[in-house]
């Protein structure tokens, strides 16, 4: 139950038992098409899809290395690490992050961007987290942003490693230049690939950068996209793997999974909250339906609950990041999850944390799970 890496189906485990094949032949051509077919549904997007053997970070570093100038302003909103981490790649490519500093828990608004926009009339881009994995905040005001962008001509990329899939995101209605994802989340696939969906206008963006790279490079990920290939080996049977999950997300429907990962979200935002913990996201909006932030109650020792949920009751759940560490609980709502999974999960953490020594009700906590699912 951590935010990632997540449960991956035995179907797409047994997938990878394929024998490997000729990464230039005919038959990664097919599987290629099939890979290519289905995340274009995933992502609703008519755009170019690129596959790279990376995790979520070299996704979203080919995207800053591919869009990003020296001396080019680009806003990021920063409410978390991974919106962080943005920012530095930024300024890596010795480009120039305008930072809209937002407290930890709380989403950026569209109407705030737009503010930066007003004050920085030369800004190429918006790079924003849709949905923050350190914080478990999703930002809601994405559909205004996109249409920002639109309205004054700029690049929307967006990080969406850790909610494409398991949250409504349609790619072209929303306006997104670059939306980047990975294998080991929602998509419910073991870790190792990173998936971009690039619009026509990131394209000539790309074109006219300097010093892009070899291996990130937009415009041989296209011209090998073209061929059904990508532009260097990739790892084959993490290819199986994604044909094959990206399979059982369609034959599941989006809408269902959507509907699903929402119900399980708010089992466990009722769960902790009957349990007597606090959400971390401080607006009920904002709260993630892929990462659920709880905090941590004074007094407890974050790592000591965990400890006692892995090795007692054999569930994994993270604890906080960065600024954040030893303050919040974090768990992957993700992928394979259901009523089960909670009513695992919740059982677990009620155990771990009365034997922590802070006293909660059990059954209390499990009955809330089983009301939501009935209601």
């Amino acid at each position: 139950m951590l935010p990632g890496p997540t449960n991956v189906p035995e179907r797409v485990m047994n997938a990878m038992l394929k024998p490997i094949i000729n990464h230039r032949g005919s038959e990664f051509h097919a599987l290629y098409s099939s890979i290519e077919e289905n995340l274009k549904s995933v992502f609703q997007t008519k755009n170019d899809i690129f596959i790279l053997t990376a995790s979520g970070t070299g996704g979203v570093e080919c995207a800053v290395s591919n869009l990003v100038n020296p001396g080019d302003k680009v806003i990021v909103p920063v409410f978390g690490v991974f919106s962080e981490r943005i920012s530095e790649k930024i300024r890596r490519r010795m480009g120039v992050p305008i930072e809209i500093v937002v407290p930890f828990g709380y989403a950026p608004r569209a109407s705030e961007i737009e503010e930066v926009i007003d004050r920085e009339p030369d800004v190429k881009a918006i790079f924003i987290v849709y949905n923050e994995t350190s914080t478990g905040v999703t930002v809601r005001d994405l559909p205004e942003i996109g249409r920002i962008a639109k309205k004054r001509d700029l690049l929307l990329i967006v990080d969406a490693v850790s909610v494409l899939g398991g949250d409504v995101l349609p790619v072209d209605e929303w306006g997104i230049d670059v939306c980047i994802t990975a294998s080991q989340k929602c998509l419910a696939c073991p870790p190792g690939l990173s998936i971009l969906s690039v619009s026509q206008e990131a394209l000539e963006k790309a074109a006219a950068t300097k010093g892009r790279p070899i291996y990130f490079d937009f415009l041989k990920l296209k011209e090998s996209a073209d061929k059904k290939e990508t532009p260097f080996t990739p790892a084959i049977p993490l290819l199986y793997a994604l044909d094959e999950a990206l399979k059982l997300i369609k034959e599941e429907g989006l809408e269902k999974r959507f509907e699903r990962h929402k119900r399980c979200a708010e089992a466990f935002y009722s769960a902790f909250e009957a349990l007597g913990l606090s959400i971390f996201p401080k607006e009920k909006l904002s709260r993630s339906n892929t990462v659920v932030a709880v905090n941590v109650p004074r007094g407890v020792d974050e790592h000591a609950v965990t400890k006692i949920m892995w090795e007692k009751y054999n569930v994994q759940i993270a604890g906080g990041m960065g600024k954040l560490k030893g303050k919040i609980f974090r768990i992957g709502n993700m992928g394979i999850i259901s009523k089960k999974e909670v009513l695992a999960t919740i059982h677990a953490f009620a155990c771990a944390i009365n034997e922590a020594g802070y006293a909660v009700d059990l059954k209390k906590g499990l009955e809330t799970v089983e009301a939501v699912f009935q209601g």
